[in-house]
């Protein structure tokens, strides 16, 4: 079913654009996700984005962090650029629950192959001679596993790790001082899961029995096994890198490693961004996660204006 969607009752104030429910095929059932295209603009370049870890969904909403909405602002504000865009719930998730029985049971390889459906299905819906693919955090390392896919323009990377999962997690353990009577555990675990062993949590503090949850440790194997500067250095794409230098999950370092590992690849570092792409005044880590679950607060100034510059340059 196709709806308009009307920012504004006041004509002009915001152009119009059209949200349709979209779907690819899936192993077991559709990958279903949302298109919204500019009203105006029928050959409007458009982005598949993709979300990041655990259970967020297509709109950047995670129950385990919150509900910022984040990748649905972002789909706005390039549809009110003259850019359209599909954001897609991932396997065995939300409207792509059908796609498999068990949505742990899925590894990047799995995750690259439905950015390969997705842009076929969409090139074959709209026309369009390639789709941009944007990867939020660990979607991020999706859309550098799926960048050979035939169709694919280039890439957009936000918040995306720049070091293999195991370096980026002990650094996110150890920033945070309160995490300290929890490390002898948690940093073992870390090694284990490096070396392709699953760990028994049974005795574990109740946080790190939901990270290591053991129905996801075999992701997690698979996941430690990606390194994304080899991944960025072998894209052979347009790439554009954007950082929030008040993100307390990736790192600026990780950007920065993206970049020396392509060095055509065009880098944007947004000085009072977080991981949810909103602005944060400071690095106090109770302001930012209280952004984590306002969805009223906006994207931070510039952010879709940069990705909307580099989108049409391509």
């Amino acid at each position: 079913m196709m709806t308009i969607l009307l920012a504004m009752a006041l004509a002009g104030a915001v152009p119009m654009s059209v949200a349709t429910e979209v779907e690819a095929p899936g192993p077991l059932g559709p990958l279903k996700a949302t298109m919204l295209a500019p009203a105006d603009a029928p050959r409007a370049p458009i982005v598949l984005i993709v979300p990041g870890s655990g259970p967020t969904d297509r709109d950047g909403n995670n129950p385990l962090i919150g509900k910022p909405a984040s990748l649905r602002l972002l789909a706005e504000g390039l549809a009110a650029n003259g850019i359209a865009s599909v954001r897609i719930d991932k396997r065995g998730m939300f409207g792509s629950k059908a796609a498999i029985t068990d949505a742990n049971r899925v590894t990047i390889g799995d995750y690259a192959a439905d950015v390969a459906a997705w842009v076929a299905a969409i090139r074959k819906q709209t026309g369009a001679p390639c789709l941009w693919v944007l990867g939020h955090s660990e979607g991020g390392l999706v859309a550098l596993a799926g960048a050979h896919a035939e169709g694919v323009c280039g890439l957009v990377l936000m918040a995306t790790p720049g070091r293999p999962l195991g370096e980026v997690l002990r650094e996110q353990l150890t920033a945070n001082p309160a995490n300290a009577p929890i490390l002898p555990q948690a940093l073992p675990a870390v090694d284990a899961l490096e070396a392709g062993k699953t760990v028994d949590v049974s005795t574990f503090h109740p946080a790190l029995q939901q990270l290591f949850n053991p129905a996801v440790q075999p992701y997690f194997i698979d996941l430690m096994r990606y390194d994304p500067a080899k991944l960025i250095a072998a894209a052979g794409k347009p790439v554009l890198i954007v950082q929030g230098m008040r993100d307390v999950q990736i790192a600026g370092k990780d950007a920065e490693a993206l970049k020396a590992a392509d060095p055509a690849a065009r880098l944007v570092m947004m000085p009072n961004m977080n991981h949810v792409l909103k602005p944060v005044a400071s690095d106090d880590r109770a302001a930012t996660v209280a952004t984590y679950g306002d969805p009223n607060l906006p994207l931070a100034p510039g952010l879709v204006e940069a990705v909307a510059a580099f989108v049409k340059e391509g």
